[in-house]
């Protein structure tokens, strides 16, 4: 999994180009028919379209949510820059994930793509250097949407570029200048920046206790502004979303395997963007697994002809490699570890997702932490047994049972362990 370039270019250039003019023209007023066509890349040529007048221009004056995207291609030099919506609105929305469970694909691709990248690149270790850097630094450090103007040596140009860890953002271009108002500072932010006897991991979990969102957390540890002064550097945005998330799940879960079993096997769910979403808790030690099913014609599956499943683990010691499956596995983990920490209870946990057509582009890992907590958020179905849950679970799943104990560790460990086989019988 990871990032991935659309197939048949050719003849998908041919249609964008079709489509533009008759954009231009007016003739195509409704995404509609990029809906009905179920192709990402045209959905997301659409949004670009209709902004496009916006942004057809060197110089843009608008609002950051506050935003910044850090890139990973060249590291250790790497494009940094802000994301900058071409309008002076409260932007908030468009840079707060939190905020857009219960939002359907069309609208997230509709506020994102508003967003212009800009890019200005810099080794990753140079976070004290230079004007460009320190004003990116600034809208990290922002608690509420700050004016920026923006000005590039070309015009925004957006590549129809999808990415599963990152949600998605529209058109960028190199930085020549920019500058920043109104932008008012998060103390609490600020305080750990000015700690340069601070470690990284120390800053994170102390904002996180003390109220600031993941999301904010992910961009200013992106940012650089954070732990020793000596160690600080910029951080790829999809590298500090998935070590932001797995730093706060880890230091839940030193709590976490130290309170009771829950008393009953529980089953959480959700339906959103087309995806199923089922959480089964087991009372036992900490043990975790996310499977994903992933039908033809959904994200990862495009070409496919039948339903492809990945699946990563972690028995009660955790992991020492990074996970198969990437960011969602760490951004689940978080919502799960919050939430047991929340109850003082801890147990074994195996969530479920299946992926249908509907979700056709990827829209970040938030994604997954929002929709787990979401679930949890529910009132759980409570069973007596493993095989009772389990017989719920897959009477509303559409995928067979045997294809997810096919790729299921956690589902095989149990049945075959003897302290709780009996529950299979």
């Amino acid at each position: 999994m990871g990032n991935f370039w659309l197939k048949s270019v050719i003849d998908r250039t041919k249609i964008l180009t079709e489509l533009n003019a008759l954009t231009q023209q007016k003739i195509i007023r409704s995404p509609i028919i990029y809906q009905r066509m179920k192709d990402p890349a045209l959905l997301k040529f659409y949004y670009y379209a209709k902004n496009k007048t916006l942004i057809d221009r060197l110089e843009i004056e608008g609002s950051s949510p506050p935003d910044l995207f850090i890139g990973r291609i060249g590291y250790p030099y790497v494009f940094i820059g802000p994301l900058v919506a071409p309008t002076k609105d409260n932007t908030s929305l468009l840079g707060m994930p939190e905020l857009w469970v219960g939002k359907n694909i069309e609208s997230i691709v509709e506020f994102r793509m508003q967003m212009v990248r800009g890019t200005h690149r810099v080794k990753v270790t140079d976070v004290d250097t230079g004007k460009i850097v320190g004003l990116v630094q600034e809208l990290a450090l922002a608690k509420n949407p700050a004016d920026v103007e923006a000005e590039f040596t070309k015009k925004p140009f957006a590549r129809i570029r999808l990415d599963d860890e990152v949600q998605p953002y529209g058109p960028s271009a190199p930085l020549k200048d920019m500058m920043v108002s109104s932008a008012t500072t998060d103390q609490k932010i600020e305080k750990a920046y000015y700690d340069e006897d601070l470690k990284a991991f120390d800053a994170v979990v102390n904002l996180y206790e003390k109220g600031s969102l993941v999301s904010k957390i992910q961009k200013a540890f992106s940012a650089g502004l954070f732990g020793l002064k000596k160690n600080r550097k910029f951080v790829p945005t999809r590298w500090s979303i998935t070590a932001v998330d797995s730093m706060l799940s880890l230091n839940l879960l030193e709590k976490v395997k130290k309170f009771p079993l829950i008393n009953e096997c529980r089953v959480y769910e959700t339906i959103a963007l087309d995806n199923l979403w089922f959480i089964l808790m087991i009372p036992s030690y900490w043990a975790y697994e996310l499977i994903e099913a992933w039908y033809p014609k959904t994200v990862w599956n495009l070409e496919g002809q039948t339903t492809v499943m990945y699946s990563s683990h972690e028995f009660f010691e955790g992991r020492s490699t990074y996970a198969e499956i990437g960011g969602c596995y760490y951004a689940s983990r978080l919502a799960l570890s919050e939430f047991l920490n929340k109850e003082r209870r801890q147990a074994t946990v195996i969530v479920f997702r299946e992926a249908h057509p509907g979700y056709i582009l990827p829209v970040g890992v938030w994604n997954v932490r929002e929709h787990v907590r979401l679930a949890l958020r529910n009132n759980p179905m409570k069973f007596n047994t493993i095989k009772d849950a389990s017989n719920y679970i897959f009477s509303k799943l559409h995928i067979p049972l045997k294809n997810w104990f096919a790729n299921s560790n956690i589902l095989k460990h149990l049945k075959f362990q003897k302290k709780i086989a009996d529950y299979f019988k």
